[in-house]
């Protein structure tokens, strides 16, 4: 299967990447606005799968052309983005491609960290309202620290809410089991987004007051 990361230049999408292409045996396509970007990003990825021995398929390419190719694409890009982004790749995508976000809209002030959705109740919404009819949006990954993803070194024990239908959350569910230590667990259909992405903002400040917990995530027990 071939997983593209849209943005996979930033914080989030070099951890998604790296755990997928440490994990699983999938093909990760890494996109950006700027291809020489991408490749870039590319080969800083295979210096660090390489110095664990891991031998990785990545390549770079247009953020369009990583969505033609892509089975499941992820937009992980920040919120503010992710509504253009989706517009920019539409024609590529296709009801045989799963779309998923993980993204959250928050505000930040002296205080922390702030939930701050969009107009559409959350941005896993606002991404299903941007994207053809045909094709399937799933909301997963929500409320990851990108460097705990980030520090193969260190041993996930984290669960991730999926939230969507049918056949593309069932895709996704199974794509995020294959993380070693990451369980997926069903969160209801995509109106239930907002109550996920609601979290990453408690998790940030948790991180922020209590520095045992800088790269904290969530567990259901």
């Amino acid at each position: 299967m071939r997983i593209a990361l849209l943005g996979g230049t930033g914080d989030i999408g070099e951890g998604l990447a790296l755990r997928f292409a440490h994990d699983t045996d999938h093909e990760i396509l890494i996109g950006s606005r700027d291809p020489e970007k991408a490749r870039d990003a590319v080969e800083g990825y295979e210096e660090t799968l390489e110095a664990r021995g891991v031998e990785a398929s990545i390549k770079g390419f247009t953020n369009e052309m990583a969505t033609d190719r892509a089975d499941i694409v992820v937009l992980s890009v920040p919120p503010y983005y992710a509504g253009d982004t989706v517009d920019a790749v539409a024609e590529k995508l296709d009801a045989d491609t799963v779309l998923v976000t993980p993204a959250v809209g928050m505000k930040g002030d002296e205080d922390g960290m702030h939930y701050h959705p969009p107009s559409a109740g959350s941005v896993t919404e606002l991404v299903a309202g941007r994207t053809p009819d045909e094709v399937p949006v799933v909301g997963a990954f929500h409320n990851l620290a990108a460097g705990e993803l980030s520090n193969l070194e260190h041993d996930l024990d984290l669960d991730t809410i999926v939230v969507g239908e049918g056949a593309a959350k069932d895709a996704v569910t199974a794509l995020a089991n294959e993380i070693d230590g990451l369980r997926a667990l069903d969160g209801g259909p995509l109106a239930n987004a907002a109550e996920v992405e609601s979290i990453t903002p408690l998790v940030i400040n948790i991180a922020r007051h209590n520095e045992e917990l800088h790269d904290v995530g969530v567990k259901f027990q």
